[in-house]
């Protein structure tokens, strides 16, 4: 265990008139020498104001005001305490010793030096010095200076001629350094990091903070490749009362292995500009496809496949939304042809209203957007979308009833419209919706202490069928069914389609809470949807799945497949079809089986369930499930599983584990059951002691665009009070759920 740091005791303070600044001295015996000095022996004690000095012997020189104190010196002021066999105190608050043991309280600082002045302004001159924020008895780490300056008033220190020892070894020299004494930001060397990549050789970077303000810094990182040469990062940050943000940038001059400068340039900002009115930037960009591939860590980074850049005005007020945005997006897989790439919006205006009814339940609502499409290849144009709703609610404590009806106008100008089609076309469809559930409660537990309840919910939506092959598709999907989707009338998201509908959703969730502190332990949820009428409206590249033997026939805007035995085709979402003997097509008018199951808050043991399920091919189309053990902050272990019919099968595995009074463990595996190897290992182990830390991690994975393994390794070294030696891993609270790098044994 460490030794816990000794409390600090303030010297004994006597309440002294304001301007009273006088010198009292306490000792056991006095007498006056030749030369008129007073000679003060046992027990001494110097106090003015709030400093004190006690010594065996104090020589005190009435003229000058100062003393000259031997044997046994104790200084201590509110900032520091010093011990020493010799030294000199001066009326104006000043001293010097020789060989001086110092502690400074706020840092839990202490060191040894030579020669040590402290002045009246809270300045602390030393030579020859050892600083460390080790307890007493330990010196795992140790600056060692020829001089150092504290400032206690600013919190602030500089050293010159510096070596850094870490268990006696010396790890690192530098002509200057400046460290903070107190928690306050200040300018100066960062210490570096150091790290090795498959891609790019060993790293050192040396970063040196600008504290330029209190509401904005600066922080310049030059550092080494020695696979690629020289470069140079930074930060900006600034904080003010209406706005907040930050720059990013790296570049890389003539990257040796490329042959070409790499660049990387990230801008962030919200800035409120009035009541209600906010202008959100977030631009993005690089200087090639591949610079993720070469610099970024981890299969997620380097699956990057577009940069966003994006500025938009937002303003709100009682009844109004309104965004008007301009926005596109750089394309990192160079691979994706250009027909597939995503379209510029610019501008792209969107204005969302909504209007109680007076002395009515009725609310009326309007969505409308107009945005500006542009793209180097296909058509391209202007598409205007009003959509004007009309609801009435009725809610109470156990039900809500919810109907509304609509309509939706959709206009377009284009140019470079596909042969045939029309320039300028338009859609129109009315549309309903009713929106109903019901919800029971009753107490649960012992003492009935606990709440459960059971929710169920019904949806049913009207869209007459219109044909609109003939409209580009612009930013138009078709999303995963999940329980989100499963209750919205329009299975598309984008107004390039509108899926008609006849259908009913239906859902059931219980929950089961506790009634004092509303904390949840279950929730689970069931949910499908069953059609009247079979989906007509589709995507180009949408079809519909058949059984082993069976043809179909397909409605306009569909395609016609013959599915042979063994083969297996994608689905409309929620859709099968089969036959029976004797008939051409029989729809079963049903989609996948939805449900979410999430239990948490039981014995340290959480487990998140999603499943979707074909009832009628008995077939799992998708499931992930999440368990977790987290019974202490520093203790977690997740096990996961994630499918995808034909896309996706991995076993995911992590975990952060003490495995010893000062050791922790973390390791992250996630393995791919289709491609028969490992996507991505993370390893490492991290000692922490009294007054240092550090923390060594390991990483290969696949790169998702060569498909080629990375492997690299990091160094992180924390010196408890004074810097860390690499980067914070704060990329393992995102590979590791559950996992934090707060201390849990700090207050």
């Amino acid at each position: 265990m460490c030794p816990a740091p000794p409390k600090h005791k303030a010297a004994p303070v006597t309440i002294i008139p304001d301007g009273d600044h006088r010198i009292r001295i306490d000792s056991d015996a006095g007498s006056l020498d030749a030369e008129g000095l007073a000679v003060l022996t046992g027990h001494v004690l110097i106090r003015q104001d709030a400093r004190s000095v006690a010594a065996d012997t104090v020589t005190y020189d009435e003229k000058t005001g100062k003393s000259v104190v031997k044997g046994a010196v104790d200084f201590e002021d509110p900032r520091l305490r010093v011990r020493s066999d010799a030294g000199t105190y001066d009326a104006l608050g000043g001293a010097d010793f020789d060989k001086a043991n110092f502690q400074i309280f706020e840092r839990n600082g202490r060191g040894l030096a030579k020669l040590m002045a402290v002045h009246p302004d809270g300045k602390v001159d030393l030579e020859q010095v050892r600083y460390t924020t080790c307890p007493v008895g330990n010196q795992d780490w140790m600056l060692q200076a020829s001089s150092i300056n504290l400032d206690t008033e600013q919190d602030e220190g500089t050293a010159h001629r510096v070596i850094m020892r870490f268990k006696d070894v010396p790890i690192f020299y530098t002509p200057y350094i400046s460290f903070p004494l107190g928690d306050e930001r200040k300018s100066g060397v960062l210490f570096p990091s150091f790290g090795h990549s498959t891609n790019n050789g060993y790293q050192l970077e040396v970063p040196y903070y600008f504290n330029l303000a209190p509401n904005y810094d600066l922080t310049v990182t030059p550092g080494i490749l020695s696979a690629r040469g020289v470069q140079l990062g930074g930060e900006f940050r600034f904080l003010s009362a209406s706005s907040h943000g930050q720059i990013e940038e790296n570049f890389l001059p003539n990257d040796t292995i490329e042959h070409s400068d790499r660049a990387y340039l990230h801008i962030t900002d919200i800035t409120n500009l009035g009541q209600g009115l906010r202008f959100d930037t977030d631009i993005a960009s690089v200087s090639d496809s591949n610079y993720f591939e070469d610099f970024a860590v981890g299969a997620d980074q380097t699956s990057v496949t577009y940069l966003e850049r994006r500025a938009e005005l937002l303003y709100y007020d009682d009844a109004w939304r309104v965004r008007a945005q301009l926005q596109n997006f750089q394309t990192i897989d160079t691979s994706i042809d250009a027909g597939d790439r995503p379209y510029s919006r610019v501008p792209r205006i969107q204005a969302y209203g909504l209007w109680p009814v007076p002395n009515s339940s009725f609310e009326f609502a309007l969505d409308s957007e107009i945005t500006n499409f542009l793209r180097e290849v296909g058509p391209t144009g202007i598409r205007v979308d009003l959509s004007p709703e009309l609801r009435w609610s009725s809610r109470a404590a156990g039900y809500f009833f919810e109907p509304a009806v609509g309509y939706h106008f959709t206009q377009y100008e284009l140019q470079n419209a596909a042969f045939g089609d029309p320039s300028s076309p338009t859609r129109t469809l009315p549309y309903a919706r009713l929106d109903t559930g019901l919800i029971f409660e009753r107490d649960s537990g012992s003492e009935g202490q606990r709440t459960e309840t059971l929710e169920p919910r019904v949806v049913y939506s009207y869209v007459p069928y219109r044909n609109q092959n003939e409209l580009p598709i612009f930013d138009t999907g078709l999303p995963d069914l999940n329980l989100i989707e499963l209750f919205r009338t329009n299975r598309y998201v984008g107004d390039d389609r509108i899926g008609d509908a006849n259908q009913i959703a239906m859902g059931m969730t219980t929950r089961l809470f506790n009634q004092t502190t509303g904390t949840q332990y279950l929730s689970a949820t069931i949910g499908q949807i069953r059609y009247f009428t079979l989906p007509r409206v589709t995507l180009p590249e949408e079809i519909t799945q058949a059984l082993p033997g069976q043809t179909l026939t397909t409605l306009p805007g569909q395609q016609t497949l013959v599915n042979l035995p063994g083969q297996n085709l994608p689905t409309l979402p929620g859709q099968t079809l089969s036959t029976v003997p004797g008939q051409t097509e029989e729809l079963y008018r049903a989609s996948d089986l939805i449900g979410e199951v999430s239990l948490t808050a039981y014995k340290n043991w959480s487990v998140n369930l999603d499943y979707q399920w074909n009832p009628y091919t008995s077939q799992t189309d998708k499931s992930e499930v999440l368990l977790q053990y987290h019974p202490e902050p520093s203790k977690v272990v997740n096990v996961g599983y994630r499918f995808q019919q034909d896309i996706l099968k991995q076993y995911d595995g992590s975990f952060a584990w003490p495995i010893g009074g000062h050791w922790n463990t973390v390791g992250r595996w996630v393995y791919s059951l289709q491609d028969r190897q490992t996507i991505e290992q993370l390893a490492g182990f991290e000692y922490k002691s009294c007054c240092w830390r550090i923390q060594v991690l390991q990483r290969r994975y696949v790169t998702n665009h060569t498909g080629g393994l990375n492997t690299s390794i990091a160094l992180q070294l924390e010196l408890t009070g004074l810097s860390s030696v690499g980067k914070p891993a704060t990329f393992l609270s995102k590979e590791i759920s559950g996992y934090s790098t707060r201390d849990p044994d700090a207050p």
